[in-house]
């Protein structure tokens, strides 16, 4: 297939009043006709983001400033041009361009994207040619949209004890409260995988 996609890179630089470093990121493959609202879902999508009852901003080189999701926004920002991401197609942006992508106006979670300098081969990337911008690379610790350690944190809590696996169920060979079981279970699965696998 011809190497028509865009590659933009995006890292996350701030968010929730802080400054990330070093910045998680995640390389995505994008058709020039995908819009920029796609973008922005694969992006939260890519960065763990759960709760998406939120409103977006992407703000251009040009000054230009597209707001999203659609048309949630009861009193758009003046003073400048404004658009909606939903109908912005990204084949406005040129290679090596950079753009910031800002998800959460209240929490703030700014990314700094970046476009390859070069087109790429979606096929080759992805092994397939998704209908939606798609991640195909990336690193570093994703912090939790709100901050949260553990599913009953509450800012104030104590992190519970690790109880080390003795809370989960005995569905796999390394779960569960029998460590010598364990150890033989992984043995074996350890021995079967490799038979499988290993020619």
């Amino acid at each position: 297939m011809p190497r028509t996609w865009l590659s933009v890179r995006v890292d996350l630089v701030s968010g929730r009043g802080e400054d990330l470093w070093p910045r998680p990121g995640r390389l995505f493959a994008a058709a020039r006709a995908m819009t920029f609202g796609q973008l922005a879902a694969a992006i939260d999508n890519a960065f763990g983001r759960w709760d998406l009852a939120h409103l977006h901003t992407v703000d251009l080189t040009d000054g230009t400033l597209l707001i999203g999701p659609g048309d949630t926004w009861d009193d758009p920002p003046q003073g400048r041009p404004v658009e909606r991401s939903d109908r912005t197609k990204l084949s406005r942006l040129a290679l090596g361009e950079q753009f910031a992508y800002t998800f959460d106006l209240g929490d703030d979670w700014a990314h700094l994207c970046t476009v390859g300098d070069q087109r790429i081969d979606p096929y080759e990337a992805l092994g397939e040619v998704p209908d939606r911008p798609a991640a195909y690379w990336g690193w570093g610790s994703l912090p939790d949209q709100y901050g949260r350690r553990f599913d009953e944190d509450d800012g104030e809590t104590s992190v519970p004890a690790d109880p080390r696996g003795s809370d989960l169920p005995a569905i796999r060979y390394d779960w569960g409260s029998r460590p010598r079981a364990r150890a033989q279970g992984r043995d074996r699965a350890t021995e079967s995988l490799r038979a499988h696998w290993v020619r």
